[in-house]
């Protein structure tokens, strides 16, 4: 592997890195990572991991918050990411509901390869190959690290 490459693993966002709501993350104030999240990202970066995150958001498409708070709230998760010495080289989003007929929406396979397109024209942190780990449990991200670290790949 080069230095130009690196591996990538591609996370959710409620429910792995901070607390989930039936209410819907809302604002900033309501982001709250759940413990480990963050230190978990951190260890990903140090071992030479791309971090990227790919998250349905319905929230936009319901009016509940626009694309400015979106960003903020993505802006103090990342921020909170490097605080712990990690960083996040990508969030991906769909702004559409269940009911809205979109390839973006996860499971639908649009978001990955809206993703995979932006990581192929990186010149300075290309992706040798993808682990997609698009989760909604933090058991199954914390079981996908100790994975990694048992091959020696984190």
């Amino acid at each position: 592997m080069t230095s130009t490459q690196s591996p990538l693993i591609i996370l959710d966002r409620d429910g792995v890195i901070n607390h989930d709501s039936d209410r819907y993350i809302k604002s900033p104030d309501e982001w709250l990572p759940i413990e480990g999240s963050l230190e978990a990202i951190a260890r990903l970066t140090h071992a030479g991991w791309s971090v990227a995150v790919a998250t349905n958001q319905s929230g936009i498409e319901r009016g509940l918050f626009d694309i400015n708070v979106l960003h903020a709230i993505h802006n103090k998760m990342m921020n909170a990411v490097a605080e712990k010495g990690g960083r996040i080289d990508g969030v991906f989003f769909c702004p559409h509901t269940a009911n809205t007929a979109c390839s973006c929406r996860k499971p639908s396979p649009g978001l990955l390869k809206i993703l995979a397109a932006d990581s192929a024209g990186r010149s300075t942190r290309r992706p040798s190959w993808a682990t997609p780990c698009v989760t909604s449990r933090r058991e199954q991200l914390l079981n996908a690290i100790s994975g990694l670290l048992r091959r020696g790949r984190a």
